[in-house]
């Protein structure tokens, strides 16, 4: 399956969390590892979106759209940090 970077969900974490994806840092709770959430990969599919370390491949964040919501888990994230307006 091929991948796309984490920008590819600038708009839909903007939607939903009011979060510009593109300047957050999250540090994956698998390796350590903290990254620009820009640069992870992204698998979008219908059934909804997985976001993965580019380092240790594990899952960071998990987006699914249910009927009447959409799912956001983020718990493969020890942490992410927005910068302050």
């Amino acid at each position: 399956m091929t991948h796309l970077d984490g920008n590819a969900l600038a708009g839909r974490f903007d939607d939903l969390l009011g979060i510009d994806l593109t300047a957050a840092v999250g540090r994956c709770g698998g390796c350590g590892q903290a990254r620009e959430l820009a640069r992870a990969r992204a698998f979008v599919t219908a059934m909804g979106t997985v976001l993965r370390c580019a380092e240790c491949e594990s899952v960071l964040a998990v987006l699914v759209d249910a009927r009447d919501e959409v799912v956001v888990n983020l718990s493969g994230l020890a942490f992410f940090t927005v910068p302050a307006h």
